[in-house]
């Protein structure tokens, strides 16, 4: 989903015992005035992929030679991989980006063979460089984690509540706007739920 403009929405699960992560994206300065807009992709449509014990679903960017059909206006990467015990992974981020692995499932040994495990819950900040590699040095568990980056924007970022804009400014016309109901929260006196 690209906010843009703004956008009110609901968010629920079909079934109450769902599970599911939620991703926010930052906008450059010149996107947050565009129109909102949505890309329905459903599961069986991400791309993945399988090689030496490693297997990915590509949700944005690319990663063993698969390429995401979703993408984003701030060059991002979400890639769910998966590995079996013993396997290893070295997976390319560009050098300026910043990146951070979140663990799902069981551990990993995340940059160098030596460095402490990172468990399933927790999530490690990745160095800045030509990528990461991973191991799971597991002999029965499998490893699964999110491996999130990003283009840094560079820009100043002012968040409140679910706002984000780049100026205190920008921050109080948003919440008079919403509170309004005008210009890009003009549809939300009528909205309902689908659900």
């Amino acid at each position: 989903m690209r906010v843009g403009k703004g956008i009110m929405h609901s968010e629920k699960p079909a079934e109450d015992n769902s599970h599911g992560l939620q991703i926010w994206i930052n906008l450059p300065t010149i996107a947050k005035s565009y129109d909102p807009s949505y890309q329905n992709i459903r599961a069986t449509e991400i791309p993945q992929a399988e090689k030496n014990g490693v297997r990915v679903r590509v949700i944005a960017g690319k990663a063993l030679g698969v390429e995401a059909p979703c993408h984003s206006l701030t060059p991002t990467m979400i890639l769910d991989f998966t590995l079996r015990p013993n396997a290893e992974l070295h997976q390319s981020i560009p050098t300026p980006w910043n990146a951070l692995a979140y663990v799902i499932r069981g551990e990993g040994t995340f940059g160098k063979p030596d460095s402490p495990p990172v468990y399933a819950h927790e999530a490690v900040v990745l160095s800045a460089g030509d990528g990461v590699r991973v191991w799971n040095n597991s002999s029965t568990d499998q490893l699964r984690f999110l491996l999130l980056a990003g283009q840094p924007l560079n820009e100043p970022v002012v968040q409140y509540g679910p706002f984000v804009m780049n100026t205190q400014a920008e921050i109080d016309q948003t919440i008079q706007d919403y509170r309004s109901r005008e210009h890009v929260f003009g549809r939300g006196k009528t909205w309902t739920s689908s659900n």
